[in-house]
């Protein structure tokens, strides 16, 4: 299939993998039912896309939602059991629904629930990722959710959003496109002000750009689009790219995946491609301490490609152990990096600050000179 593409940018991409995010907004109808019209449309699309070359992945919201329409709820459930039970019972259904409207299209789906514990693993991680990759070989259509009838805050992915930017990241994804119900980032909230444009195009996500968004100091919050930039943040970094679109919008992913019509905004890498492993201590870890470095630190890792050793070490905070992820600070409190630590916070506190000669005298002991290596780091 020949197709024109428009786009300068998206006809570079290489459109062999793709990932598609659905908000809940987008598959329930204005009576909060499930919007057969919408999954047909979607189904019909997707088919296409994926006759043109394309693989595709998909990560849905909407068990809850659903789980709420089965049981007429009007009011979304509070507590931990009461999500957890509804989401059990609008998950079969939902991907019930999944499993019709493309089996029009002779496409068989699979089902996909993860929660943070899964990909914290490094051997789960990589065998998620297997999974996935194995699916895609067999010409399935995976369909990945958070596992909300187990998760708990403490292993929650926190948004959906979240969870697409590591799924692009862990099936090296060619982009990321979030599917919403608004037109993409704008320059403030459209819903206060009628002269709100829509930014086309982010070449790198700033500290402004996370402030349009629903940051600090912002004109107002636009609900749920920083969650969006958080996610766009992990894609870009990693060297993939990200569109926020609005998924209401008729034709939109043909537009945009088949015809390269850009439509919302668009955020480009910002980074170079990284590693797996590299990936999975940036974006998929959850940091259990912080380390503030001094400027000589700081220039050694951002400059000169080093490790970071106790010398540079100034504050310590969190609980952690050897192997676990930190997140690595500047002296403003502005972080600089993340990685595995090689001690614990106990020995770190009776080491920072020494030269790594005295590690050893310190300690009565000495793992490694570095307290992160360089080979286990993530410039950011």
């Amino acid at each position: 299939m020949t197709i024109e593409k428009k786009n300068k940018f998206i006809s570079n991409l290489p459109a062999g993998r793709i990932v598609i995010k659905l908000g809940t907004s987008l598959l329930l109808n204005q009576d909060m039912k499930p919007d057969m019209d919408y999954f047909g449309k979607l189904a019909s699309d997707i088919a296409k896309i994926r006759e043109a070359g394309a693989q595709v992945l998909i990560v849905t919201s909407g068990a809850i939602g659903v789980g709420m329409s089965k049981l007429d709820m009007k009011t979304r459930p509070r507590t931990i059991p009461d999500k957890q039970a509804v989401a059990a019972i609008g998950q079969g259904s939902l991907m019930h629904i999944y499993e019709t409207v493309f089996n029009k299209y002779d496409i068989k789906v699979a089902q996909i629930l993860l929660t943070r514990e899964d990909v914290e693993n490094r051997k789960r991680y990589l065998n998620a990722r297997n999974t996935l990759l194995t699916l895609l070989k067999y010409n399935a259509l995976p369909i990945i959710n958070e596992n909300d009838t187990v998760a708990v805050d403490e292993i929650k992915f926190g948004e959906n959003d979240n969870l697409s930017a590591l799924i692009t990241n862990l099936v090296e994804a060619d982009f990321l496109i979030i599917l919403s119900d608004t037109d993409g980032l704008c320059t403030c909230d459209p819903r206060i002000d009628k002269e709100a444009k829509v930014i086309t195009t982010v070449d790198k996500i700033t500290p402004e750009i996370e402030k349009l968004a629903g940051g600090a100091g912002t004109c107002v919050s636009t609900g749920g689009m920083y969650t969006k930039i958080q996610a766009g943040k992990k894609v870009t970094t990693a060297g993939k790219a990200m569109i926020i679109t609005n998924g209401k919008k008729e034709n939109i992913l043909l537009d945009i995946i088949l015809y390269g019509k850009l439509q919302g905004t668009l955020f480009l890498p910002s980074g170079d491609k990284m590693v797996s492993r590299k990936k999975w201590i940036a974006f998929t870890l959850y940091p259990q301490g912080r380390i503030k470095v001094d400027q000589g630190a700081e220039e050694a890792i951002l400059k000169k490609g080093k490790s970071l050793l106790p010398s540079g070490i100034k504050e310590i905070e969190g609980n952690f152990f050897i192997g676990d992820a930190v997140t690595i600070v500047n002296m403003d409190g502005k972080e600089v990096a993340r990685g595995l630590i090689n001690y614990s916070v106990e020995e770190l506190n009776i080491i920072r600050g020494a030269k790594t000669k005295d590690i050893e005298h310190l300690l009565g002991y000495k793992y490694f000179d570095e307290v992160v290596h360089r080979d286990n780091m993530v410039v950011l």
